[in-house]
């Protein structure tokens, strides 16, 4: 995984980031800001600074945050001067938007706010549907509004084109306020807490955050069209609540809860991707009537709360149908906040010693998780300061008066001790506990390490802290012995969980005083540290919403630093010697029960990869595949290559494909392109960037023929999909009851094979489910709000809209899966990719060899990208440049004389001009042509040949290339019932047959090369298939091996054709 961060905000208003990656706490960049509260996303962080303003943090990235304007010229046509602007007085403005209803001249269209910066002035899109249009790019209609064409005819009485202006986000790595829609300077009503979360309520729009904020005043606030890209948002929303709020959770999907004054908790129901405000809240009652909730945090199906007593809670039974849950469990430790991230994963910040704690042995399975563990780490921009005692000392002073300790009562939303004296009014006095604390910090500074050392001991053995509070699960009194234990021997129990009583609770201000700050286990006076006082900082507020940890992931967090003791570091219960062998006993039978399970299903896996070694072996086929490897995936996403002989390729006794060996290697993508340097990238089903690291083996040929370095952890994730059909009833309307010789109602895509969510399993035994069924709406053809695809009859042309004439619907359900490998794959991150290829290399190209590799890609939302830096030294290269379009792309491939051609989402498709070493990212693209009533789907480029794919499978070569016109003249038809094609170094043609004449319905997806091919016939001649079926994608860019030429006389004569280099 990519190292991401967890942000966190000091009690001085100082804003870190912790990486996954690394080891010390990172100031932020923009030094300037002091915040209360931080909610941070994947790749940006929402935060409210002292002055209760909204700033937003957009971390940098290779590929800019851009956004299209656009607006509308309209015009009449007049019988005495033509085309003109003049139009009715019932038509649309000279200058609109696409509907004709508002005004929008082009010097109308401003800003929305000083962080953004226009990329390029006004020009027009030529490009329609597809296809150029005629020069000034007008599209023609009888009226308006009406169907609109690219050609004039006799009856278009009006016209329109589209001008296209793009603005860019400026405001990276540094805090940017978000101005309010109607007073820049203010916003509506300022703001006490904000949480940023819904990014998986659904893939539609790209990018989309749901941000909800809570005023002083207890309102709730929305922003509106906040995306990635238009990270700001337009406006606040004001949503209704039956109470005053304090504070405010939103997590990655659905969840919501909010703390109202009174203590009981709210949640939104009714949220989903039509509607992620939802429609209205339910009260969920505190786990006690003393205590009331004072904090919550939503995550995707748990959620944790504090209550006003500090005591930590856990929700149990919450999901999206149940947003609600069932009971609360109190869970082990006190704390002043907690924060679930990612995965479901859980932070918190102690009220003992203000220090960030991570919650251990979360999975799915056990989403409370096992134990409390400090973060130890450190500060790295303090690293080389020395403290002093006198400091220390008026840091605790600062802390003493505002940081409460564990018993004191405290208002409901006062979990940011930085503003808790802020909020203190005449008719709130100061509390009597948070006096006393600050007198006990300057009594135990005073007398040095021992009351330190009692500190940590109240901490570490809760039984002893709580004098009668409750004991968890077992009341043996072996579970309080003395501080000599050591729990962070054992720190994966699970024994702190509690069920909550239901009678009256002893009121928080019974409970003794602990202590009032963490300075006194962190920082105990005349103790030596090599660094200063401010090495540990007191926290008030974490956020793990960008923050990735995958469960078994090792994280340097937890490394005792000097001056740390390390007996905080684990918030936990001592066990007693017995405990700790019953524990050990049920672990092992656990592991042994699955042991059992396990090897049943991985007994064909070892039998497969010592056939695999076996085969090799035989054939002498050892190690590292070479560099003109022929790579291939299968549509499991296993990975084979094949090394190619010299008579691959020959013209004459040519070897046939079906004869190649395959062998298999470790991991698992979803297409993988090479080139004869040796350079292999692949991409995963998750859009996962992977390059080749050298090694061999990996997965289940581990231990048996794998090299023993360069084997790394991979993970994959992908979709299954069903279908649920429908057919309508004159009298109940659509319903799962159909006629006779109808498909099934729950089916696979075809509708032949029966698929119920139950009855629906993972593709195999190592594929485990990571997330619930969930509507796809992102299916081809467009789906209603419900998702739903309307169709006269099964099966037909489905479209997203519902007419008269359709009897029959379906709708597509997503189920996402995971899966844990290892090969010899690392990957590239931050960017996710949809495509990508590397410039194949003939074995004559002298002299390139100090060039860098050329490597073009195209992000998962479009963007066309060119990597720097690659070489054979250096195959993940050094960093991303943009290649700026008009539109998002979905293709792209580079030739081997640096013709870079792209397809787009339309199907159209692009030539970029002038790409040289020197000008890795050329200076224009150049509109080509589609093939007829066809739209494009992918495009590879070999030394001289140009070949495209369409949506309906069929193969299309660009004929009319030449030096002096490289896009070429016109699109030949090759051939039809084509899934992939990959064009060589040697303009040598390999396709992914969808189904070859003949064959069995199994062998979908069959390896065919194209015969025949010469430099005088391009296209060539005919087929050659290759081996069995269930083949998804090859990558023969990599073979430059060339037959050793026995040149005739005729050949002589005609020379060997020309090379456009």
């Amino acid at each position: 995984m990519p190292a991401s961060v967890l942000w966190a905000v000091d009690l001085f208003g100082r804003v870190y980031t912790l990486s996954t990656a690394g080891q010390y706490w990172e100031l932020c960049k923009d030094v300037q800001m002091e915040f209360k509260r931080v909610s941070a996303a994947t790749q940006c962080c929402w935060g409210i600074a002292c002055d209760n303003q909204v700033y937003l943090y957009v971390c940098s990235s290779d590929v800019p945050i851009r956004h299209r304007e656009e607006a509308y010229e309209n015009q009449r046509w007049n019988p005495m001067g033509g085309f003109c602007e003049k139009l009715l007085p019932s038509d649309r403005w000279s200058w609109s938007d696409v509907s004709g209803l508002q005004h929008r001249p082009l010097d109308g269209v401003a800003l929305p706010s000083p962080h953004w910066e226009w990329e390029s002035d006004w020009y027009v899109d030529e490009n329609f549907g597809g296809e150029p249009t005629e020069k000034g790019g007008w599209t023609y209609a009888m009226d308006f509004p009406a169907t609109y064409t690219r050609d004039k005819k006799w009856n278009s009485c009006v016209r329109r084109r589209k001008w296209i202006r793009y603005r860019r986000y400026k405001s990276r790595d540094t805090w940017a306020k978000i101005p309010s829609k109607d007073d820049p300077k203010e916003l509506p009503d300022p703001f006490n807490d904000l949480s940023v979360g819904g990014w998986e309520i659904t893939e539609e729009p790209v990018g989309r955050l749901s941000v909800w904020a809570v005023s002083l005043q207890g309102k709730v606030w929305y922003r509106e069209d906040v995306s990635h890209p238009n990270p700001e948002g337009s406006s606040w929303s004001l949503v209704d609540t039956p109470g005053e709020v304090v504070q405010i959770s939103c997590g990655p999907h659905d969840l919501i809860w909010a703390t109202l004054w009174e203590g009981q908790a709210l949640v939104r129901e009714g949220i989903c991707r039509n509607n992620p405000k939802g429609s209205s809240w339910s009260i969920v009652e505190p786990p006690g009537s003393e205590n009331g909730i004072m904090h919550v945090s939503a995550g995707v199906s748990v959620v944790w709360a504090i209550t006003k007593d500090r005591k930590v809670w856990f929700r149990r039974g919450v999901n999206s149908h149940n947003p609600c849950g069932t009971s609360w469990i109190e869970m082990v430790g006190e704390m002043t906040m907690v924060n679930v991230g990612l995965n479901d994963q859980v932070w918190g910040i102690s009220c003992e010693d203000r220090a960030v704690y991570f919650r251990q042995g979360v999975t799915p399975s056990e989403l409370s998780g096992k134990t409390w563990r400090a973060i130890v780490v450190g500060r790295e921009s303090d690293r080389s300061h020395s403290g002093s005692s006198s400091s220390l000392l008026s840091a605790g002073c600062f802390f003493g008066d505002e940081v409460r300790g564990s018993g004191s009562e405290s208002a409901p939303s006062d979990t940011d001790a930085s503003s808790e004296v802020e909020r203190q009014g005449p008719e709130q006095p100061l509390p009597k506990e948070s006096l006393d604390n600050s007198r006990n910090l300057k009594e135990s500074l005073s007398k040095g390490p021992e009351t330190s050392r009692n500190t940590e001991q109240s901490m570490e053995n809760p039984c002893l802290a709580k004098g009668e509070g409750k004991a968890p699960e077992a009341s043996s009194a072996d579970e309080c012995h003395s501080p000599a234990s050591t729990p962070a021997e054992l720190p994966w129990t699970n024994i702190d969980l509690k069920e909550p009583k239901r009678v009256s609770n002893q009121p928080a201000a019974g409970f003794p005083e602990t202590t009032g700050l963490s300075s006194l286990g962190l920082f105990p006076l005349g103790m030596e540290e090599p660094y200063g006082a401010d090495d540990h900082p007191l926290w008030a507020w974490v956020s793990g919403g960008g923050c990735t940890v995958e469960a078994g992931s090792v994280l340097k967090w937890f490394t005792v630093q000097p001056g740390l003791s390390p007996s905080v570091q684990t918030l936990s219960l001592s066990i007693t010697p017995a405990q700790t062998a019953a524990w050990r006993k049920q672990i092992f039978q656990q592991l042994t029960e699955r042991t059992k399970r396990e090897l049943e299903s991985f007994r064909h896996y070892e039998q497969l990869a010592l056939l695999s070694l076996s085969c090799c072996e035989s054939r002498k086929v050892n190690g590292r595949p070479s560099p003109q490897a022929i790579w291939s995936v299968t549509c499991k996403g296993d990975i084979f290559v094949s090394e190619p002989s010299p008579d691959l390729e020959a013209r004459e006794h040519l070897l046939p494909c079906d004869q190649m060996f395959w062998r298999q290697m470790g991991g698992h993508l979803r297409l993988i392109e090479a080139n004869s340097r040796g350079v292999v990238w692949g991409i995963g089903y998750d859009h996962t960037a992977w390059v080749y690291t050298g090694g061999y083996g990996g997965g289940c040929f581990q231990g048996l023929a794998s090299s023993t370095s360069n084997i790394y952890t991979q993970s994959d994730v992908k979709s299954v999909h069903i279908y649920e059909n429908q057919r309508w009833n004159p009298v109940t309307g659509y319903t799962s009851r159909g006629l006779p010789t109808d498909r099934y109602m729950w089916s696979d895509a075809t509708g032949l094979q029966e698929c119920t969510k139950a009855g629906t399993k993972p593709p195999s035994l190592q594929w485990t489910w990571v997330s619930d069924w969930y509507v796809d709406f992102s299916v081809p053809g467009g789906t209603d709000q419900e998702g739903w695809q309307y169709a006269s009859d099964f099966p037909a042309s489905y479209h997203g809209y519902k007419t008269m004439k359709d009897f029959v619907r379906r709708r597509c359900w997503a189920r996402k899966c995971k899966l844990v490998t290892s090969g010899p794959w690392l990957e590239v991150a931050p960017i996710a990719l949809g495509d990508v290829s590397i410039i194949p290399e003939s074995a004559d190209a002298d002299g390139r060899g100090g060039h860098n590799i050329a490597l073009w890609a195209v992000s998962d939302k479009g963007d066309v990208l060119c990597r720097l830096g690659v070489s054979e030294l250096n195959p993940a290269g050094s960093s991303w440049l943009h290649v700026g379009t008009d539109q998002p792309f979905a293709s792209v491939s580079i030739g081997a004389c640096y013709q870079v051609w792209a397809v787009a989402r339309d199907g159209s498709a692009f030539y970029r001009g002038s790409v040289s070493p020197s000008q890795p990212a050329g200076d224009c693209w150049y509109h080509i042509p589609s093939p007829p009533k066809q739209k494009l789907a992918q495009v590879s480029v070999g030394q001289t040949s140009v070949y495209a794919l369409d949506e309906n499978g069929n193969l299309w070569y660009r004929a009319g290339i030449t030096p002096s016109y490289p896009q070429g003249s016109s699109w030949e038809h090759v051939s039809n019932n084509v899934r992939k094609v990959s064009v060589g170094p040697l303009d040598q043609v390999w396709v992914i047959a969808n189904k070859v004449q003949g064959s069995h319905g199994l062998s979908r997806g069959t390896v065919c090369r194209r015969v025949g091919v010469q430099p005088r016939e391009p296209k060539g001649q005919g087929w050659d298939y290759g081996i069995g079926g269930g083949w998804d994608h090859i990558s023969v860019r990599a073979n430059a091996i060339m037959v050793p030429k026995n040149v005739s006389r005729e050949q002589e004569a005609h020379g060997q054709g020309p090379v456009y280099c």
